[in-house]
Formats: C-alpha cells, sequence, structure tokens
C-alpha cells in the first residue's frame, strides 16, 4: 500500500514539473558565404522553429557562442538570424573542410533550447603565393639531362576548386615542367638540353601557379639558374721554394714576402685563396697571410734567442678544391733586443733602527741574455741613499748601509738599482727594492698641551665626557701604542679616583659622578701617558677642572620662618603714612652669581594697594597712608625668585596687624592660624592681654613723641627679627641689594614675662649696643601650638626691662 502511494504521488510530481516547464531541443543548419556583408539575413528562426515572433522579447531569446566574437545576431522583433560580423573562414577554420559554427539558440518560458549550425562557405579571395619572390638556383654545365631543380610549391588559403590547380612555367629550351611530381609539397624543373656556361652562363626562369576559382588568381615567382663552370685546372706557384730575411725587432705588420700563383679556370674556379699549412702554435702567432694575395707579415714578436730561422708551407686553393703548394724559409737577424735582467738572491726587508754602518742587507745577481758586448752589465744606485752597491762575484753585488738610520726621520727606504748593457744603443733594467726600518723604543708620549683646562656644569650627570687628552708617540706599533691612566692623588681627602676616570685607549675623562659647585669649584689631575715599549717611556700633563655653577637651588628664606608655622606677626601702627618700612623679607641662595641675584614679588594680598615690597631688597612698605577703613588683618604672599635660567622661586606669608592697642591682640591667633584647630584657654589670653597693655602704652607714648618733632614719623621698628651672622649658611654668598641680609639691618625681640608659653612677640629697633649683657638669642619650641619663635633670654634682668 505504501508503494503504491509513493508511485502516485511520483507521477503527480512529474505531471505538475511538465506542467511548469518545457524543454524542448531541435537543430537548425545554415549556410552562408564568407566575406558576407553584416545585417545579411541568414534565415528566419521563428518559421523554421514554428515559434511567435511576438513572443521572442517576453521570452527572452537569445543567441549564444563559444568565442570571443558574435557574428550572427537574432532579430528579436523578426526572429530573422543575420550576420552582425565580418566572417573570414580562412580565420576561423583554416585548411578544415567543411567550416562550421555552432550556435545555441535559448528561449525561456517555457525553456527551450536549439542547435543552430552555421556552415561557412569558401570563396575565392586568396591567390597562390609561394614562399618568396624569387629563388636562385646553381646547376652544373656538366650537369646530365633529366636532373631535377625542385622549388617549393605555392600556397593558396583557399580550400577545394579555389586552392592551387595548375602550375605554367615561361617558354625556353633547357628546362620544363615535371607533370608526374607532387605539387602539394614541391614542383619539379627538369633538365631537357644540356647546359653550356661558356654558351650562356644565367637562365631566367617564371614559374605561376593558378588555382580553380572564377575567376581564377594566380601568383608567380622569379627562377634565376646559374650554370657552374667545371674546375679542370689546378693552382700552380710561380716558383717552388722562396727565401727571405728578417730582423728580429719588425714591427707587427711588416711584409716578409709575397708569392704568386695561377688558375687557368675562370670565375671561381679561377680564384685562389692563399693558406699557410703546418705550422706550430707559436708560428701561427707569429705570421699571417693575406689569403686573396698571397703576402706574408709579422703577426707576432720575432725572438732570435727562441728561433733563428722559420720553415713554413704554403697551399694555393681555387674555388672548385684544386691545390697547388710552395715552400717558404725565413731567416732572422739578431739586434741588441734584451735587456739585463736582476734577479734578488737575498734581502733584509726590515731593519732595525739601530743596525750598524756597513751591514749587509741584499744580495742581486745581474744577467744578459745577448752576447759579446751585448751582454757585459754595469750596475748603479742612488748615492742619496744610506746605501751602497759593491760587486761580489762574477755577476753578484751586495748592498751594505753606509750610515745609521732613524725610523722617526724616514721610516722605509725604496731603493733602486739601474743595469745597462753594452749594446748599441745600449738597454736598461731596473729594481726596486722596499727596504722598512723596524721600530726600537726610543721615543716617550709627549701630550699635545703642555696643561688643559676644562669646565664642566655642575650636576652633570655620571659618565659624562668630561675632555680628551691626546700624547703622540713618534714610535711604532707597541712602542708608538700609548695607554693613560690618573695619578693616583686626593681631591678633599678623597680619591680623584672618585671624581674622574680616564680611558686607557683613547684618553677621554669622564666623571664618576655629579658634581656640585656648592661643595668645591675646581680640582687638578695629572693623566699619565705610557707607551707598551720594553722597558715602557711616559710623561703626564695636568688637567684643572672648573665646575661652573647651575641654578640649582631654590631661594632659602631666612626670615620669616618659611614651614608656616611660626606665630611672629608684624604690628603696624594706624598712623604710619606711605613710604614707611613696615618689615622686610630676608632670604639666601646658595647659588652664585645670576643665579644667586633675588628679586621680591607680591603674589597675594589682602589689600592690593596698601603694601609694596622692594625689587631687590625685600623690605616692604605702605604705598599709601593707612586710614581706619582698613582690615586690621593683612596676610601678604611673598614670592622671592632667583635670575637663574631657568628661574627658581620660593614664596612666604607675611602677616601684618594694623593696631595702636594691645587690647585687639587676640585677634592675631585668627590671622596667622586659620586653620589650626588647637584652642588657647580663656584665662591664657586675659593674661596675655593685661600684661601687654602696659607695653603697648608705653610703645604709643614713644610714637607721640616722635611724632611731634617729625613730620613724617617713624616705625617702631624697622625689622621683624634679629639674625645674627652665625646664623647665616657658610656658603651664602652675601650680595648687595640681592635680597641677602645685610649689616645695616638687626633686629631684636622684646617680649613679655610669660612670652615662653605666649604666641605674640612684639618688637622695635635696635642697634648693636641695645642688646643687654647677657642676654642671649635663641630659638625655641612651642610644644602647645605646633610653632617656633626666637626668644630672648634676660635673666637676671626682667626686672631692669619692666622698670624700662
Amino acid at each position: 500500500m505504501a508503494k503504491t502511494s509513493k508511485l502516485c504521488w511520483a507521477k503527480w510530481r512529474l505531471w505538475i514539473t511538465s506542467l511548469l516547464f518545457c524543454v524542448t531541443t531541435a537543430d537548425v543548419r545554415y549556410s552562408v558565404p564568407e566575406e558576407t556583408k553584416t545585417k545579411h539575413v541568414i534565415g528566419s528562426l521563428s518559421k523554421e522553429l514554428n515559434l511567435d515572433s511576438n513572443s521572442l522579447r517576453f521570452r527572452k531569446a537569445r543567441l549564444d557562442y563559444q568565442g570571443e566574437r558574435r557574428y550572427c545576431e537574432v532579430d528579436l522583433d523578426s526572429g530573422n538570424l543575420f550576420v552582425s560580423e565580418r566572417i573570414d573562414r580562412e580565420m576561423l577554420c583554416g585548411t578544415a573542410s567543411p567550416c562550421l559554427m555552432h550556435f545555441e539558440f535559448i528561449l525561456e518560458n517555457p525553456l527551450e533550447l536549439h542547435n543552430v549550425v552555421l556552415e561557412v562557405q569558401d570563396i575565392n579571395d586568396n591567390p597562390p603565393v609561394f614562399p618568396k619572390d624569387s629563388i636562385k638556383l646553381e646547376i652544373s654545365e656538366a650537369a646530365p639531362t633529366g636532373s631535377k631543380l625542385q622549388i617549393a610549391c605555392a600556397r593558396d588559403l583557399d580550400v577545394g576548386i579555389n586552392s592551387v590547380q595548375t602550375y605554367i612555367l615561361s617558354q625556353n629550351k633547357h628546362f620544363v615542367l615535371d607533370t608526374k611530381s607532387n605539387k602539394d609539397r614541391y614542383v619539379d624543373i627538369v633538365l631537357k638540353n644540356s647546359l653550356d656556361r661558356e654558351t650562356k652562363g644565367e637562365h631566367s626562369l617564371i614559374l605561376s601557379a593558378v588555382d580553380g576559382g572564377n575567376p581564377p588568381k594566380s601568383g608567380t615567382v622569379v627562377i634565376e639558374v646559374l650554370v657552374i663552370d667545371v674546375n679542370d685546372n689546378a693552382p700552380v706557384f710561380s716558383q717552388p721554394l722562396y727565401k727571405t730575411r728578417l730582423s728580429e725587432n719588425s714591427a707587427l705588420g711588416t711584409s716578409v714576402i709575397k708569392i704568386t700563383a695561377t688558375d687557368v679556370d675562370e670565375g671561381a674556379n679561377g680564384q685562389i685563396t692563399y693558406y699557410i699549412n703546418h705550422l706550430s702554435d707559436n708560428t701561427k702567432e707569429l705570421f699571417k697571410i693575406n689569403e686573396n694575395y698571397g703576402e706574408i707579415s709579422v703577426a707576432g714578436q720575432l725572438d732570435h734567442e727562441k728561433a733563428s730561422s722559420y720553415e713554413m708551407e704554403v697551399q694555393a686553393e681555387d674555388g672548385g678544391g684544386q691545390t697547388g703548394h710552395c715552400k717558404v724559409v725565413i731567416e732572422i737577424d739578431d739586434v741588441n733586443d734584451n735587456a739585463p735582467v736582476i734577479s734578488v738572491k737575498s734581502l733584509k726587508n726590515q731593519i732595525p733602527e739601530n743596525i750598524q754602518p756597513g751591514s749587509e742587507i741584499a744580495v742581486i745577481n745581474v744577467k744578459d741574455q745577448d752576447a759579446g758586448e751585448n751582454s757585459l752589465v754595469t750596475c748603479s744606485i742612488s748615492s742619496s741613499l744610506p746605501f751602497q752597491l759593491q760587486p761580489y762575484i762574477k755577476s753578484y753585488f751586495i748592498i751594505t748601509t753606509t750610515t745609521s738610520l732613524d725610523r722617526e726621520q724616514v721610516e722605509n727606504y725604496n731603493v733602486t738599482i739601474t743595469a745597462k748593457d753594452g749594446g748599441t744603443p745600449p738597454l736598461f733594467s731596473n729594481i726596486t727594492l722596499n727596504i722598512q726600518v723596524s721600530d726600537i723604543n726610543d721615543n716617550s708620549p709627549t701630550f699635545e698641551l703642555q696643561s688643559y683646562a676644562v669646565y664642566i656644569r655642575e650636576n652633570n650627570k655620571a659618565g659624562t665626557s668630561v675632555c680628551s687628552v691626546s700624547a703622540n708617540d713618534p714610535d711604532w706599533r707597541q712602542n708608538g701604542t700609548v695607554l693613560y691612566s690618573l695619578v693616583p692623588s686626593e681631591v678633599n681627602g678623597v680619591p680623584v679616583s672618585s671624581f674622574l676616570s680616564v680611558n686607557g685607549d683613547t684618553g677621554v675623562i669622564h666623571a664618576v659622578r655629579a658634581f656640585d659647585y656648592e661643595q668645591f669649584r675646581n680640582f687638578s689631575v695629572k693623566v699619565v701617558a705610557r707607551d707598551n715599549g720594553s722597558p715602557p717611556l711616559s710623561s703626564n700633563v695636568t688637567v684643572k677642572v672648573f665646575i661652573t655653577d647651575e641654578n640649582d637651588n631654590s631661594p632659602q628664606i631666612l626670615y620669616p620662618v618659611p614651614d608656616g608655622k611660626s606665630l611672629m606677626t608684624e604690628m603696624v601702627p594706624k598712623a604710619t603714612l606711605s613710604g614707611s618700612l613696615v618689615s622686610k623679607v630676608i632670604a639666601v641662595d646658595a647659588d652664585s652669581g645670576q643665579n644667586a641675584w633675588l628679586s621680591y614679588q607680591i603674589l597675594k594680598s589682602s589689600d592690593p594697594g596698601l603694601f609694596t615690597i622692594g625689587l631687590h631688597s625685600g623690605e616692604i612698605k605702605t604705598q599709601r597712608d593707612i586710614s581706619e577703613s582698613d582690615n586690621m588683618k593683612q596676610n601678604l604672599v611673598i614670592s622671592v625668585k632667583d635670575n637663574g635660567q631657568p628661574s627658581l622661586s620660593t614664596t612666604c606669608a607675611v602677616n601684618l596687624l594694623i593696631s595702636d592697642n594691645l587690647s585687639e591682640v587676640p585677634e592675631l591667633k585668627d590671622m596667622t592660624y586659620e586653620n589650626n584647630s588647637s584652642k588657647l584657654t580663656s584665662y591664657l589670653i586675659i593674661a596675655l592681654v593685661s600684661v601687654c597693655t602696659f607695653f603697648l602704652t608705653f610703645i604709643i607714648l614713644i610714637l607721640a613723641v616722635k611724632f611731634c618733632h617729625r613730620r613724617k614719623p617713624r616705625l617702631l621698628f624697622d625689622g621683624a627679627v634679629a639674625v645674627p651672622s652665625a646664623y647665616l649658611p657658610p656658603n651664602y654668598a652675601e650680595v648687595d641689594g640681592a635680597g641677602t641680609l645685610r649689616s645695616s639691618y638687626n633686629y631684636d625681640a622684646y617680649l613679655t614675662t610669660g612670652s615662653r608659653t605666649s604666641d605674640f612677640k612684639f618688637v622695635r629697633s635696635y642697634n648693636e649696643n641695645t642688646l643687654p649683657a647677657g642676654g642671649t638669642l635663641r630659638k625655641e619650641d612651642n610644644i602647645q601650638f605646633g610653632s617656633s619663635m626666637i626668644t630672648l633670654d634676660v635673666t637676671g634682668n626682667e626686672d631692669e626691662v619692666r622698670e624700662a
């Protein structure tokens, strides 16, 4: 049951497929002559295949051809097959026949495929063509009748009747065509009557090839037949033996002798060529003969010492191969053509510079191949050299020294020995001996300079090249090889090897570590140059190293203390006038020169127009009179900058209090420690205020008195804090007007009895006589408030201060 259902389903599917697609095939055959014009209608495919021409375009009809060119197309409106391109049968099929082209005509909806075969018919459009336009043939006048001359046949690209059908030979009485020859490959021309070169030496024939087209086409070729003479005579020389003499110094191309031979034949049979037979390899290189004229000439260098005579056989050959022979003998005359030959039998090509005069250094031998007077040889040597040439035995000579030598002046000699024979004219020869003078260690190294002075910037990198010393030693190789080293010494108690090192081969001195101008500014080392001789020689030179300053130190502020922990506050009376000195910033720089030239600038101020600072002095002065409207608390941020490139700077804060009343003093803590979380006990503040009120009243009275005497009152103080000279760092440069503390400014601090536990300081100006005897200035750390202040120890004098 299952098999029956499967079979029914297969038939049903095949029936549906046949409804959807209808594929048919049919063959259609046409023929068309080649070279038919384009648009020529070959046939109607719609009629041949019973197709509706109106549905061709809808069914996407097309004609496919397997090739680069189309040749034919289908008109989709009429269904006609027409020529679309030129058709050349010879290009498509060559000589093949028939020439068929296969196309596929395809339609869709439903699918149909038809094979279209197009036969291209040949037309007579190509003439017969011979391989050459003219042909030259040779035939002997003794050739028998019936001899054949073969000519390549003509080729016609057409086929069938349009190809070559017949050949025609022009009329003559000696040659005819062989009608039985295979005309597909060649054409035979037969000699009908014998030839006579003396009667006629050349015959001209015209061969024509004709095809079978209508009208027929033809091609021709010209045949030139040359009659060759029979060679029946050999060449004959004028004499069987030729003799001559020749000098051995004859130049190349010199004529030796000319020989002649004759031949009674004509043409090639009478044309003679000359050859030299049976020559050895050496003789072939010495002589040559002109093949056409029989003239023998010199081709190589002759030498009587090698051969005194030469004998050769000359052959004359005509064009037909007939030959004749003769003998030639050449005698070589000797001349003086050999120069003396100098050979070195013994030579010391290297001698020490301390060799003793009269020492033997070479033995030479001189010979001449010539004989008699030509072999007598004399030798000489230049008199300017420290050598002489002496005869020894027979043809031997020896060379000896005449004076002591110095390699540093002349390290090698070229000794030229000249030999002359007794010929006329005489011949010369010479040889040059190169004699090297070896070195001994007799020179010590010499430095280019007597001393070296070099400059290096501080903070250099370790390994930096400082300088290069150079010493020359005129000695050679190891005697002149210089090695450099430092003489052991100390700089400030430290070995010099901790500062510098020298390259033993190049003499380049390197810094082992970085230098600090603030530690030391110059030092000297000695460098030794030693050669590798045995024993070694040496010399030394002093190298002075100067360290130049760099701007590597920022300004250091001595007052006010730059760590921000100081509670010192400057008090400015409210009656201060414009231009009054209220404080001074004291700073120093460890650098020197322009790098230590300091300048001051106010970066930030509570009241920008109230205070100004001296550019180079650091003095803080008022720009205008202080008014009641000015804020009592004044904070200044001061920048201290040096003049280096690039410049370095440091900032500090200066706290000023504008007040005449000590009762306002507790508010200082808010100005100095705005971010400090520590608290003062109320009783400590009350005690400090009450104690300080007395001193503030006293100060006001003094100001009032001074104000009465001067229209422009001075402040109660010129500065903030006394800085003894011993407080300054030892290496700080003191530059007047550059921000460094000057001797004209000295400051002292006067404090209350409980000042050791107080955050407030009050100051006045003093001179060198103000400080009480036994009083000392010291710095204490305030543990409670985390700050440091400067206090004056007035033990034993406290009552006097209170009374004052």
